[in-house]
Order: C-alpha cells, then structure tokens, then sequence
C-alpha cells in the first residue's frame, strides 16, 4: 500500500530567487549580484550617486562572439558629469567583478535614486539621557552633546544584555 506522498512547502527563498532572477534576466543582468553588491563593486563613493538600472547586450548575427554590453546607470542629475567622467574606471570595476569584458561602455540616465528607507533615529527618554548629559556639562555643542547621551544610553543598554 502506497503511502500519498505530502507536498513540502518550498522555501521563501527558491521561489523569491525565480521571480527576481526572472526580473534580473530581463533586464539583462545575468544575476542580481551586479544591483545587490553595487556598492562592494563600484565603491561607496560612485555607489551614493548611482545605481545600475540594465545591461543592454548588441543584438549580434549568427556565429559573431559576445561583444561587451552597455551598463545603464540612474545617476542623480548633480553627479552626472562625475559619473561620466569615472565611466572607465566603472566599467573596470565592473568587468572585474564579473570576470570578463562585460561592460564596454556606459549609459547615464538622470533620474532620482531609488534609495533604501533608513531607519529614522529613536527619540531616547530624557529621564535616561539626563544622568550622563549632565556628565558631558563640558561640551558647548548640544547637538554633540545629546548625540553623546544616546550613545552612552545604548552602550550601557548593550552592557546589560
């Protein structure tokens, strides 16, 4: 007697790695690597003011070899001509991470940067901010010195955990 086999639910993450591999392939990104890693490949600095949007890859005739792909940036409009002129260096950086000579040349589009929502600081209690800013009675700068308080609230908050 043959037992029906149960269904085992598949896990978030295979069925999460289709659909965005999906969406990542059709933008011509053979993975999402190059869009989730941009900031380790590019660095922080030409990171903060681009991201990339598409790889766009030569429509070639039967039998030619892979020729090296367009990279298209959203740049923010003050940095564009920043941007431009570090394409060389962008596009080492990138062909470097994949590998190969994928990305032979940029394309710029001017737009606002899809950025990540960070999380906003938490207001601390001044009844747990007061003891150790009197401390700092020192310090001119209150911005400073409120800065400090919390600092010194979450450090003595991680020592009792």
């Amino acid at each position: 007697m043959n037992k029906p086999s149960r269904q085992v639910a598949k896990p978030l993450r295979d069925l999460l790695n289709k659909l965005i591999g999906d969406a990542f392939t059709r933008q011509g990104f053979a993975s999402a690597e190059l869009v989730t890693r941009w900031d380790d490949i590019v660095g922080h600095e030409i990171a903060a003011y681009s991201e990339p949007i598409k790889l766009q890859w030569p429509r070639r005739a039967d039998g030619e070899g892979g020729e090296a792909g367009t990279l298209v940036l959203r740049v923010e409009g003050p940095a564009a001509i920043e941007i431009q002129h570090l394409a060389a260096l962008i596009c080492e950086r990138v062909n470097r991470f994949l590998g190969w000579r994928a990305v032979e040349r940029l394309v710029l589009r001017q737009a606002p940067l899809r950025r990540r929502q960070t999380k906003a600081a938490r207001a601390m209690d001044p009844a747990a901010t007061g003891p150790i800013a009197e401390k700092l009675s020192d310090i001119k700068d209150e911005e400073l010195k409120e800065a400090l308080a919390r600092l010194g609230v979450a450090v003595s908050r991680a020592d009792r955990h």
